[in-house]
């Protein structure tokens, strides 16, 4: 497997890391991962697109190297759109393809919406958008994302090797342990005992607020870039057919494509989600 080399983005606020396939002088495409995921998601498709672009994939704030948000802070749509397009700025990326999965893919849907002029083509995976809000949940989940946390948070758990990790993510997540592999890798870091996960715990918080439905399709509407939706068959439970559907309908130039397979597609299949891209650009 082709390695990648080690990229820090100094933004004001907050450090972001990345890592990076391919030549500088070729096209950049923006990878953007999903939930409790890393840059190491991209592992397996990466290497087979970078003999046509420069393959950023970023950490995300509060996954793998990248820093974690000061106290206080959150974690909503808004401010991981904010902090891609200030790593795209410092990265110096006047111009990019832009993917995502499944979180990474409501990132950058929002992105290509908030800076049209600045993504080339829009390339999404089990995602096209954030979470929606129907309205039946908005009133506890308000409550529980701001209750206090101090007296119930659970100690971080120690696993006494990286085995035992990859062991944990691939029974949470379904993922076989030679696919969960690299992104278990990068998000460990070592400590007295054995290892902890990299990731911010306050990732694992219900959002206070979600956009309802009517707001996202209003949103997906000012995507002006040429846009690839790939979705896994049979549909992720969270991602059911026809309000995915409905939302694809909002977006002015897409082609939506499926495959068999689970939510991890470009891990599970990365020849075959390599060919969709490459049909799609």
């Amino acid at each position: 497997m082709t390695q990648p080399a080690e990229r820090r983005i100094a933004l004001p606020h907050l450090p972001l890391a990345a890592q990076v396939w391919g030549d500088e002088t070729l096209p950049p495409l923006l990878a953007l991962h999903g939930w409790l995921d890393n840059a190491g998601s991209f592992a397996r498709l990466a290497p087979l697109l970078a003999t046509r672009w420069q393959v950023i994939a970023l950490d995300l704030p509060g996954h793998g190297h990248s820093g974690h948000p000061a106290a206080g802070a959150s974690y909503h749509y808004v401010d991981y759109v904010q902090a891609v397009l200030a790593a795209a700025d410092v990265l110096q990326l006047d111009r990019y393809t832009l993917l995502g999965h499944s979180l990474g893919a409501g990132i950058a849907a929002l992105v290509a919406t908030a800076a049209p002029e600045r993504i080339e083509r829009l390339l999404l995976i089990e995602g096209l958008g954030p979470l929606g809000d129907d309205g039946s949940h908005t009133l506890q989940r308000f409550r529980d994302a701001l209750a206090p946390h101090g007296a119930s948070r659970k100690p971080l758990r120690i696993f006494r090797d990286v085995a035992q990790a990859v062991a944990a993510r691939s029974m949470a997540s379904g993922l076989p342990a030679e696919l969960a592999q690299p992104i278990v890798e990068r998000g460990l870091a070592e400590t007295d005992g054995g290892w902890r996960w990299r990731s911010d715990p306050r990732l694992t918080r219900p959002s206070a607020v979600r956009l309802a439905e009517t707001q996202v399709h209003a949103l997906l509407r000012g995507i002006t870039a040429p846009t690839a939706l790939l979705l896994a068959q049979p549909a992720t439970p969270y991602l059911p057919g026809a309000p995915m559907q409905a939302r694809a309908e909002c977006v002015a130039n897409i082609r939506v494509s499926h495959l068999d397979g689970g939510h991890h597609l470009h891990l599970e299949h990365p020849a075959e989600v390599a060919a969709w891209i490459d049909a799609a650009t």
